[in-house]
């Protein structure tokens, strides 16, 4: 039997990008005639005529599957319930919009039967985003890579190819609160890359504002490193020395000077100070205190609705 390659496709409000999407995975993977393929379209709750247009896809091609799910859950929990149930010989994520270009499965596909297990697409260009957006993003892979103990590759998406192997372990990691990039980079296995351009959206706009991106980034790095507790300590220590020496300071000045004059400025610049140092140490514990109470429930990571053509 040819090997079985699984594209894994999570969808909210794509009913714009839906039909070119499709036909451009068609293409590529029609192309490549030594291998057969699924389409797995993960449903998260749009509000939008997605399922609609995915269903029509699903009863014309076989090859598109869809999961659809009970309500939105998020971007990353979708991307797992894509994986989990694809059952290729490889399996590649990639999202419906086209800024990562089918064409590259091919070259994907090539390094992996060069003996690769992982072989993930890195950007290097981002075209149509805000240069305040390409600059956070350039910060945030180089902060994760300084605060992870995990090899977090740079400018580097969901856009990868894993075979079997790889993805029966990513489907071992059962917590609730996921950073797939991280997890993809976290159980190891023979990785390399592929640069590309990234391209424009093809059509529509993007549902991740800078508010959601500001929530994956902590989440990736509570999920990842244990530095802010640290840091957190550090700062605890340094306020802690600073507030001995300004203690001496005033001991020592009004046993030498007297004290005429009420210090009133001195009393709200210390307490301003140390007020907010203890709520930044509190704000950096309860983060993490929140993901373990998160964890502790065992909660299902997803509820399916309705599946079609597994």
């Amino acid at each position: 039997m040819k090997p079985l390659i699984s594209i894994v496709v999570p969808m909210y409000n794509e009913s714009q990008n839906i039909d070119c999407f499709y036909q451009k995975i068609a293409e590529v993977m029609g192309a490549l005639t030594a291998y057969d393929y699924e389409i797995i379209c993960i449903n998260d709750g749009s509000t939008d005529n997605t399922l609609e247009k995915i269903e029509l896809l699903a009863d014309k091609d076989k090859k598109v599957k869809i999961i659809e799910l009970s309500r939105n859950f998020g971007k990353e929990i979708a991307l797992t319930a894509g994986i989990f149930e694809a059952k290729g010989d490889a399996v590649i994520p990639i999202d419906a919009d086209l800024q990562d270009p089918p064409e590259l499965i091919p070259a994907l596909i090539e390094k992996w039967q060069e003996g690769y297990d992982v072989v993930y697409a890195t950007r290097l260009v981002r075209e149509g985003e805000s240069s305040l957006k390409k600059v956070t993003a350039f910060l945030f892979y180089r902060v994760m890579r300084r605060l992870a103990k995990v090899n977090i590759p740079p400018d580097t998406g969901d856009f990868r190819l894993m075979t079997r192997q790889v993805v029966e372990a990513v489907n071992q990691c059962t917590e609730s609160h996921r950073f797939m990039k991280g997890l993809f980079s976290w159980v190891g296995f023979r990785q390399t890359s592929i640069p590309y351009l990234r391209n424009r959206r093809h059509k529509g706009i993007t549902s991740f504002n800078y508010w959601k991106l500001w929530n994956f980034a902590l989440e990736g790095i509570t999920s990842f490193s244990f530095v802010p507790l640290q840091l957190a300590t550090y700062v605890g220590f340094l306020t802690a020395l600073f507030s001995g020496v300004y203690i001496a300071y005033i001991i020592v000045k009004t046993w030498l000077y007297g004290d005429p004059v009420a210090g009133y400025p001195s009393m709200m610049v210390a307490i301003f100070f140390f007020g907010g140092a203890q709520l930044m140490t509190l704000g950096v514990i309860g983060e993490y205190i929140g993901r373990i109470y998160n964890e502790s429930k065992r909660r299902p990571l997803y509820f399916i609705r309705k599946k079609t053509n597994f």
